[in-house]
């Protein structure tokens, strides 16, 4: 009889460890399937941020372009307005010079009016 205690023993002992091999198996399959999901949901996830990332380095750069932009017209506009003020400067010069008596007369009279409107 211990023959067949030690033979039941075995056969159950047996039975566990397939069993035990079986889970291990089934844990590995669904880690590894697991795994899977994982990586291609970050390769997803880095995807879509590099599509993010140079989305937004285009959009920097064409704002830089435009601000260059905007700013060499300013600088235009700028030395337009200058050359302008130069050469309206230069005409009263010339016309201070040609005339010293009437600029003097105009200077008053724009004083005394300025003064005028000030006041209210």
């Amino acid at each position: 009889m211990n023959k067949q205690v030690e033979n039941s023993e075995s056969i159950a002992a047996s039975r566990i460890d397939e069993r035990a091999e079986r889970i291990k198996q089934a844990t590995s399959n669904a880690v590894a399937s697991t795994k899977e999901t994982v990586e291609r949901a970050a390769d997803h996830v880095e995807e879509g941020l590099h599509r993010a990332t140079d989305k937004a380095a285009d959009a920097v750069h064409k704002a830089s372009d435009k601000a260059a932009h905007v700013s060499e017209r300013g600088r235009e506009v700028y030395d337009e307005t200058m050359d302008r003020a130069d050469v309206w400067l230069e005409q009263a010069r010339d016309y201070v010079r040609e005339k010293p008596v009437q600029s003097v007369a105009i200077a008053l009279g724009a004083g005394w009016l300025l003064g005028r409107i000030l006041r209210r």
